[in-house]
């Protein structure tokens, strides 16, 4: 699978709330980072999946509608606004980088 049909699943997932179809496009040792952070602010499947059950898919008008994509290689860049989880909606920058189908670690950025 090329590393954007991996990400465009992952949307698909994230948009349907679909926690089982979501974490099966991550990998066991995920790290996500949200820079100036240098460190990963989540490390492993089963902190990532604690997170999105409890922080993102529980909530019913969650919505991620995309904005432009950018494929580099296993690089992925998705810009993305989203719905639900604020008031108001707002703008990320995310990078994944997916290895042998699977998303290995993500970057995300927030606009202020």
């Amino acid at each position: 699978m090329s590393p954007e049909a991996v990400i465009q699943r992952r949307l698909d997932a994230y948009n349907a709330r679909d926690i089982g179809g979501f974490l099966a496009l991550y990998s066991e040792r995920i790290r996500v980072f949200r820079p100036p952070n240098v460190e990963p602010v989540i490390v492993g499947k089963a902190a990532f999946g604690d997170f999105y059950a409890s922080k993102r898919f529980n909530k019913e008008s969650l919505h991620a509608e995309l904005l432009n994509r950018i494929v580099l290689g296993n690089k992925v860049v998705d810009h993305e606004r989203i719905s639900g989880v604020r008031d108001q909606p707002y703008e990320v920058l995310i990078v994944y980088e997916i290895v042998n189908d699977l998303i290995q670690c993500t970057w995300f950025f927030v606009a202020d």
